[in-house]
């Protein structure tokens, strides 16, 4: 069972960077790709599901990016220390949100929510004016 921890979040404002970390335990990171989704309490609450950010595979030679974030938002993964991280320049005022880090194991970069085994608790980024 692998367990993971994001951490990383804060109150920043627009135009500011942050650096999000997904730590795991329970197993190695290294046999699944690995996904960042986001989720905001008003969607919560209509029932949507949790909005694909960014996703790279096992071997870390792809990834894939929402439109929405691409060009300012990285992921990345560092096996040697179990840990995959989203970095986030030029934050907007929309990114806030609750952001999870999820592994899968048999859908690659797939970004939908369903496909994949585990999750984070969350971590809340909050974006400022």
């Amino acid at each position: 069972q692998v367990q993971l921890v994001e951490s990383g979040g804060g109150l920043v404002q627009a135009g500011e960077s942050l650096r999000l970390s997904c730590a795991a335990s329970g197993g190695a990171l290294s046999s699944y790709a690995m996904g960042w989704f986001r989720q905001t309490p008003e969607k919560e609450r209509e029932g949507k599901e949790r909005e694909f950010v960014a996703v790279i595979s096992w071997s870390g030679t792809s990834t894939y990016y929402a439109d929405s974030v691409k060009g300012r938002f990285t992921i990345s993964r560092d096996d040697g220390k179990n840990t995959v991280y989203l970095q986030m320049n030029s934050l907007k005022l929309e990114d806030t949100a609750v952001y999870y880090c999820a592994a899968n194991r048999q859908y690659g970069l797939g970004p939908h929510p369903q496909l994949y085994d585990y999750w984070g608790q969350g971590t809340q980024v909050t974006v400022s004016s």
